[in-house]
């Protein structure tokens, strides 16, 4: 019988530490819907997590307890992490410290959740609409290199939908990047956690993943989700796109 979430949880929890890969020092930058997923499923798999929001530790208090992992100002889930994820609105990103990532060293992943919502959330973001990426974008407000992943699943599938490595309704995730070696740890990163990870190409190529492409939310498997990235334009789908009355909100997009 297949095993479910909730067993695969579990065994996070309950097995031998040896035999899990080695643990790191994750960084989480944003604490809303997939930064509070991850930080479950990066605990459950024994990482050490440090989560920040802008309104400060003590606004992540149940999470902290709920999970073990240590609530933190900005700076410090940035500094002396292994791994940086930055879980925040587009529209926000402008706003982190300017020199947050000035001294992280090159070998640090840092990875990009985030989606461009126009019409929806973020209004006009001058770059993006001129035809970069929208982690292009996020790479130039950060001033450094990013691995795009995580943004094409819902929030609300991350945690049920993590099975164990060989399970025929594992979920696949895009991932996107330049460099191959922060590439392989993210990959497995991915992987420990309860997820195929899928190499979507460089973060010149991640309009394959983001918002309207074929494989945005649909929580294929590897061959599935490979299909809908073959299939992806980098032609920005009306609906996507920055209005004259933008933005609105998700239920009145403008």
């Amino acid at each position: 019988m297949m095993q479910g979430p909730l067993c695969f949880q579990c065994s996070l929890h309950n097995s031998d530490t040896s035999s899990k890969g080695t643990k790191m020092k994750i960084g989480i930058v944003g604490a809303g819907n997939i930064g509070g997923a991850l930080t479950r499923l990066f605990r459950a798999a024994g990482h050490e997590v440090t989560i920040a929001n802008s309104r400060g530790p003590q606004s992540l208090a149940d999470l902290s307890a709920d999970t073990g992992a240590r609530a933190a100002v900005i700076e410090d889930a940035v500094r002396g992490q292994e791994v940086v994820v930055v879980a925040l609105p587009m529209n926000k990103i402008p706003s982190l410290p300017r020199e947050l990532f000035a001294s992280t060293p090159a070998d640090v992943v840092v990875v990009d959740t985030s989606n461009y919502y126009p019409q929806q959330r973020d209004g006009r973001l001058d770059g993006i609409e001129d035809g970069s990426t929208e982690s292009e974008w996020v790479e130039q407000h950060l001033g450094r290199a990013v691995i795009k992943a995580f943004n094409t699943i819902e929030a609300t599938h991350l945690q049920p939908g993590a099975r164990p490595a060989g399970s025929t309704d594992r979920i696949a995730l895009a991932v996107a990047v330049d460099d191959d070696r922060t590439k392989s740890k993210a990959m497995a990163l991915i992987d420990e956690i309860g997820f195929d990870a899928v190499d979507a190409g460089t973060i010149a190529e991640s309009w394959r993943q983001q918002p309207g492409s074929p494989g945005y939310l649909k929580d294929f498997d590897v061959k599935g989700l490979r299909t809908a990235l073959a299939k992806a334009s980098p032609e920005r789908q009306p609906e996507w796109s920055v209005t004259p009355n933008s933005p609105g909100t998700y239920s009145s997009p403008a």
